[in-house]
């Protein structure tokens, strides 16, 4: 495993480390799970981990949607609701 050495501001170091540790996590794990989100570059569907759970949920063959297509269908759903 490579190492990687940061500089932070002390309260910034604090913030991180009650975070973690309230997540039962090490600051390196908190860290490490931080990068690992940051998507591919090569990438280019890129679903969220919420949204990647739910699908095949319904039974149905359907078209996987993006975040942000999903984000403006329900958008539009409220907007004619609320008319």
């Amino acid at each position: 495993m490579a190492e990687l050495t940061l500089q932070l501001d002390p309260a910034l170091l604090q913030k991180v480390n009650r975070w973690a540790e309230s997540r039962g996590m090490s600051v390196n794990e908190a860290i490490a799970a931080l990068i690992g989100q940051i998507p591919n570059q090569d990438s280019s569907l890129e679903l969220s981990p919420w949204t990647q759970s739910l699908v095949g949920t319904s039974g149905k063959e359907t078209e996987v949607l993006d975040d942000e297509t999903l984000r403006q269908q329900y958008l539009d759903y409220l907007e004619e609701k609320y008319k």
